[in-house]
């Protein structure tokens, strides 16, 4: 059976998976946050160097992970969209815009929560500090950009090449721990060794990573519905659609 890859590339396809699948997603994330949070902050024991203040990573890391994870998408999306001229493609990235910023914002701001009591200061011009910096000002020049254009597709290339050439921080985030001399340590989770930490204080970290991703897939599947129907409305499809009657009636 031949796959159909492009299936759910049009927007009348899309609109209605996504609709199908947001609200089971939002019921998945609030599922695994109230676990998460459950794991990480109640039945995790306390750090022997840290104490207590170390709970801020059951957040601190998922977010900072999903920051990353998510510019990612976008310059996915941005080369499909200049590669094979889907409207799709445009829709799915501004969608994936404003979580991705909120979640760089957060790990700025979690960080700092956890660096003043253990580095004794809010900020420092660490490198990972800085890069995920970087990361949030693209978020913000992104929508910016392609809030100013009027014309969408314009718009659309204008911002695929921001998120693609943005994209080359991402690594530079990643890997600043081991090319420069930072106040971050290595990563206490990795695919190729084994986690350097209580297994309740891993397990709460990944319920929260998975809370995160079922979140981003809720929230970007119910935007992306919005802005299906403000580009396509002139479609007879669209015009059809009960929410949108509804609303004319």
């Amino acid at each position: 059976m031949t796959m159909r890859w492009f299936y759910y590339a049009a927007p009348q396809t899309f609109y209605g998976l996504a609709g199908r699948l947001w609200p089971w997603l939002a019921a998945l994330a609030l599922a695994l946050t109230a676990a998460g949070l459950w794991v990480g902050f109640g039945l995790a024991p306390s750090d022997a160097q840290q104490g207590e203040g170390y709970r801020i990573i059951f957040v601190h890391v998922p977010v900072s992970w999903m920051s990353m994870i998510i510019y990612l998408a976008m310059a996915f999306w941005s080369v499909l969209g200049l590669t094979f001229n889907t409207r799709l493609s445009g829709m799915m990235t501004r969608a994936l815009a404003p979580t991705g910023a909120m979640f760089a914002f957060l790990s700025l701001w979690t960080g700092a929560l956890w660096g003043k009591p253990m580095w004794g200061t809010w900020w420092v011009w660490d490198a990972r500090l800085t890069s995920e910096l970087i990361l949030f000002f693209l978020y913000l020049g992104y929508m910016a950009l392609t809030s100013a254009i009027d014309d969408v597709r314009r718009a659309d290339r204008a911002g695929a090449l921001i998120a693609i050439v943005g994209a080359i921080n991402v690594p530079i985030i990643y890997f600043s721990v081991k090319w420069w001399n930072t106040y971050h340590h290595g990563e206490s989770v990795s695919l190729t060794r084994s986690p350097s930490m209580a297994q309740l204080m891993l397990w709460g970290m990944l319920l929260m990573a998975l809370a995160m991703w079922a979140y981003t897939l809720a929230i970007v599947c119910y935007r992306v519905r919005t802005l299906i129907i403000e580009r396509e409305r002139h479609t007879d499809w669209v015009k059809a659609l009960p929410e949108v009657a509804g609303a004319k009636a």
